[in-house]
C-alpha cells in the first residue's frame, strides 16, 4: 500500500496529526489529520483525535458535517452517546458541541449540497 498517481495514503497511528484549531482558538486536548480538507471552502475529509476529557467548542455548521466513530465514545450536547461504528449526519445550520469522557478517533466529512443550479450545471 503506497502511493500511486492520485492516490495519497494516511495512518491514522503512524501520520502525525497537527493542533486542532478549526473552531477558533488552538485546543490542545484536540488533534487532527487533514486529508481532503480545504480551510478556505470549509470542505473536505480529515481525522481527529481527541483526548479523554476533551470538549468541542459549540459551533454552528455552514454545510453538512458527517462523522463516524472509529474509536472510543462521544457524547454530543443533547446528550446522545455514540461509539464505534456510529455514523453522524448533521445538516447545514445545525449548532452544537459534543465532549468524550474516555478520548476518541473519528472520521469527518465536511461538505455542502449543491444548489439545484449547480447540479443541473453538472449534468451532460
Amino acid at each position: 500500500m503506497g502511493e500511486a498517481a492520485g492516490r495519497r495514503v494516511f495512518n491514522a497511528y503512524e501520520t502525525p496529526f497537527l493542533e486542532y484549531d478549526l473552531e477558533g482558538p488552538v485546543q490542545p486536548e484536540m488533534s487532527w489529520l487533514p486529508v481532503s480538507y480545504d480551510r478556505e471552502s470549509g470542505q473536505g475529509c480529515y481525522l481527529m483525535r481527541m483526548q479523554p476529557g476533551a470538549v468541542t467548542i459549540a459551533h454552528e455548521h455552514a454545510g453538512m458535517e458527517e462523522f463516524l466513530v472509529l474509536e472510543g465514545d462521544l457524547v454530543d450536547s443533547d446528550g446522545a452517546r455514540f461509539g464505534p461504528g456510529d455514523f453522524v449526519s448533521y445538516e447545514a445550520g445545525t449548532r452544537h458541541n459534543s465532549w468524550t469522557e474516555g478520548g476518541c478517533l473519528l472520521a469527518v466529512f465536511e461538505w455542502r449540497r449543491s444548489t439545484p443550479t449547480e447540479a443541473h450545471a453538472l449534468q451532460p
